[in-house]
């Protein structure tokens, strides 16, 4: 039977049935290479998140410290406004027990204090005589000499020496707690600064994650065209394969070539048909005759 088949459609069907098996090839080859690079695209958004979860939470533990160090903070700063408070508290009352500490027909110390500074405030603000700043200078010194006389006298007196002690350590607890508040507000800055610096870093690296993605998705699309392709050229090969085989078999090249060219237009036009493609009366003769009809 196959001396009765045209030696030159046999070779036309043999001739396309390699260009579909090498297309086929092609795009098989290109979707195991764009698989290839998706995996790698993959594993870099993996790696990438990995690292700004590692991030994130290094900087969450920054804020927690921060905030621990922030209600520190404002505790130790309660606590030194409370101290100053009994620091004024207690110079009021040993400057009240002062006043009480003056001298039958004395001045008090803080008067004496007062009259001094006024004079130092004339001595260095008012242009005098010779004679006049001279007479001025020396009440300075006599105020001076009294105040400390007065203070020296002071500092004797049992109930005085109790009071400035008081306020000496009252002063010496405010002065630690308002270091404190210093130490502690500083400790703070520090963790919110490496917090902000950990965000940061890992704000940059989940761009790059966005990115790995996109670039995944757009690799995954190509592959997954380029697989299509292939599995059209290896249909296409089928097709060929099954008509040589029947033209060796039977020896009818002509009416097989015209049944594979009917079975491919007919595929043209209903894939039309389902893309919503309004068909003539020739596109439904060729779907009834290829059977789709």
């Amino acid at each position: 039977m196959e001396a009765n088949v045209p030696v030159e459609a046999l070779h036309d069907l043999e001739g396309k049935r390699e260009f579909a098996n090498a297309e086929a090839e092609k795009h098989r080859r290109r979707r195991d290479e764009l698989n290839l690079l998706t995996r790698e695209w993959v594993e870099k958004r993996d790696a990438l998140n990995a690292q700004v979860r590692a991030l994130v939470e290094q900087a969450t533990q920054h804020r927690q410290e921060r905030d621990e160090l922030n209600t520190q903070v404002q505790a130790t700063k309660t606590e030194r406004d409370k101290y100053n408070r009994r620091v004024n508290e207690l110079l009021a009352r040993t400057n009240d027990i002062k006043r009480n500490r003056v001298p039958k027909g004395g001045v008090p110390v803080g008067r004496l204090k007062r009259e001094l500074h006024e004079l130092e405030f004339r001595h260095q603000t008012r242009v005098m005589k010779p004679s006049e700043e001279r007479g001025l200078i020396e009440e300075m010194g006599r105020l001076q000499q009294e105040v400390r006389k007065r203070e020296k006298e002071l500092e004797q007196d049992d109930e005085v020496k109790k009071a400035i002690e008081q306020v000496r350590e009252a002063k010496e607890v405010a002065e630690a707690s308002h270091k404190s508040v210093g130490e502690l507000a500083e400790a703070a800055q520090k963790e919110h600064d490496q917090m902000v610096s950990l965000f940061e870093q890992g704000d940059a690296l989940r761009r790059d994650a966005d990115a790995a993605q996109e670039e995944f998705i757009k690799t995954k699309m190509l592959a997954d065209e380029e697989h299509r392709k292939h599995i059209e050229f290896i249909r296409e090969v089928h097709d060929y394969d099954k008509i040589v085989h029947g033209i060796r078999l039977r020896g009818r090249a002509g009416d097989f070539v015209e049944e594979i060219d009917t079975r491919r237009q007919a595929e043209l036009i209903f894939e039309r048909f389902r893309k919503g493609e309004k068909l003539s009366t020739d596109d439904l003769l060729t779907l009834q005759k290829s059977g789709y009809m």
